[in-house]
């Protein structure tokens, strides 16, 4: 998902355009295919400002919601769940130690999950709950560019980022540009993937370009609409998507389909909206509507 408006050939003069008949193509489609014929169950634990359209968005994009606050009930419920999401974006006192149980569980009984680190580096209690994470990591992660590299910085992954320099905590907004956090991000991918019972993670960065990476390979995705800035819970109802498509195919491709779905989608909200109320309501219309075949198509290059 962009949070800018992007031409096709913004930022991407470098890479090299994913050819129509390649087979993460197909992947993808078949993802997005399987998405809308399983209706697969993805829970949340998540941030309670933007919990609504997170469960909106999961249903309009073929999947089904839950949403808890127990963590017996989250653990519980985790087997039967294709995925499970936690984003950590508001937090209550006694988020520390659910979450901490709740990852704990998922990371023994190889539960997929999905991370969403908002606000990564602000607060003392943030801080203790996203470093307790490094023991028992997500699935996937889905991040802002600061987000990402303060959680590697935080996780002390090494000098894979010794050559990202960037601005530190910046609150849920980013400060730093997905380009900056490259390097970071599959450093962070592959600390997944080898911490994963199938060896396999990802990581997706949103920004005016998105980065999708499993440590190896390096997808950037233009497209979208700077209209998603101006509704909340855009990148939250993201990561519970993602978790959504997780619950059917391994995590680069739930990543990419994920955030193709969001581009194509928010572009097809700005043509028909006039604002943000009507953006977000032709937004939930858009992720309803889109086929497999024009998630697939959307814009897709490799670095």
């Amino acid at each position: 998902m962009t949070t800018a408006s992007t031409t096709p050939n913004s930022g991407t003069s470098n890479l090299h355009e994913v050819a129509p008949d390649d087979p993460i193509r197909e992947r993808i489609r078949q993802a997005a295919q399987d998405v809308r014929e399983q209706t697969p169950l993805a829970q949340s634990f998540t941030n309670f400002v933007t919990i609504n359209l997170v469960a909106n968005a999961q249903l309009a994009a073929g999947g089904t919601a839950a949403m808890s606050f127990l963590p017996n009930d989250v653990t519980s419920l985790a087997s039967s769940c294709g995925a499970t999401y936690i984003n950590v974006g508001t937090l209550l006192p006694f988020y520390r130690d659910a979450l901490q149980e709740i990852s704990e569980h998922l990371s023994r009984h190889g539960c997929k999950w999905v991370l969403d680190p908002v606000a990564a580096g602000v607060g003392v209690a943030r801080t203790e709950i996203l470093e307790g994470f490094k023991d028992y990591p997500p699935t996937v992660i889905r991040a802002n560019a600061s987000e990402a590299l303060v959680l590697h910085d935080m996780w002390q992954l090494g000098d894979a980022a010794g050559t990202d320099e960037h601005n530190g905590p910046a609150g849920v907004e980013a400060a730093d540009s997905v380009d900056a956090a490259i390097t970071a991000t599959t450093g962070l991918a592959a600390y997944l993937a080898l911490h994963s019972p199938t060896h396999t993670g990802a990581v997706a960065v949103s920004g005016e370009v998105d980065l999708v990476t499993d440590g190896r390979l390096v997808y950037r995705l233009p497209g979208g609409s700077a209209m998603m800035t101006k509704i909340t819970g855009a990148g939250c109802s993201l990561g519970g998507v993602t978790a959504t498509y997780l619950a059917v195919a391994d995590p680069l491709v739930a990543s990419l389909a994920a955030s193709m779905l969001y581009n194509v989608s928010s572009e097809a909200a700005e043509r028909a909206s006039h604002g943000p109320g009507s953006f977000q309501t032709a937004f939930l219309d858009a992720l309803w509507n889109v086929t497999p075949e024009e998630i697939a198509s959307a814009p897709l290059y490799l670095a």
